[in-house]
């Protein structure tokens, strides 16, 4: 989801990469759970997320729609989003202490948080949003500790990948008609969300069958 945003009236205007050190770590955390309030429709998943809750929770897509996840058009595809529950608007996977009920499984912008990525010809970096945590005592952490995927590398080539075929996709728009439109959004939706993917493997067949269906995709084009 593109964010019209300043960066340097965001952010502590450097750019970092996963091997860098960031002010991340909050030493007097008491589980306020600010940043898991008040997102709105912010929180969109790809489709590992997908695949990490339904692991997680051992739970299908369709019981997970109708409890956890939503849907809404975002750079004119139909993608899901966590949804937002009571008039606290707190994410539905908060527990009643407010801790994340789904942490080792938690989505990849929520992993991010404070942090956001900005994308370019060549790849993608990370900036420090410096006003989105409500603790201002941070200690500096690794990236790649901080989002805490085991294989990085091959984590950013895929989020990368996935971002340029959505990108494909909001300009590819343009060009057809209304019904091609509609027939796109519904492939991409069938395509990398509603047909599951393999939670009883690992990563590795993840990005397998994710590169499967994207070469696919692509030769559509």
């Amino acid at each position: 989801m593109k964010r019209n945003i300043d960066i340097n009236e965001v952010s502590d205007g450097k750019l970092y990469e996963h091997n860098d050190m960031a002010r991340l770590g909050c030493n007097d955390c008491t589980g306020c759970h600010d940043c898991c309030t008040g997102m709105g429709k912010s929180i969109v998943l790809d489709p590992m997320d997908i695949w990490r809750i339904e692991k997680e929770c051992n739970i299908e897509f369709d019981a997970l729609v109708s409890k956890y996840i939503e849907f809404n058009v975002v750079d004119g595809l139909i993608l899901p989003n966590l949804r937002q529950e009571n008039d606290k608007e707190e994410c539905a996977f908060l527990n009643s202490e407010g801790r994340c009920s789904i942490h080792k499984a938690r989505p990849g912008i929520c992993r991010l948080f404070p942090l956001g990525r900005i994308y370019d010809d060549e790849g993608f970096k990370y900036f420090l949003q410096v006003y989105e945590c409500s603790k201002t005592e941070r200690s500096k952490i690794k990236i790649k500790k901080w989002i805490g995927i085991e294989d990085i590398s091959s984590y950013e080539k895929y989020i990368l990948e996935w971002h340029r075929f959505l990108k494909k996709c909001e300009e590819g728009q343009k060009e057809l008609d209304e019904n091609n439109k509609r027939v796109l959004v519904m492939y991409v939706l069938k395509t990398f969300y509603q047909t599951p993917f393999d939670i009883s493997k690992e990563e590795t067949s993840f990005y397998k069958e994710f590169y499967d269906r994207l070469n696919k995709a692509w030769e559509l084009f």
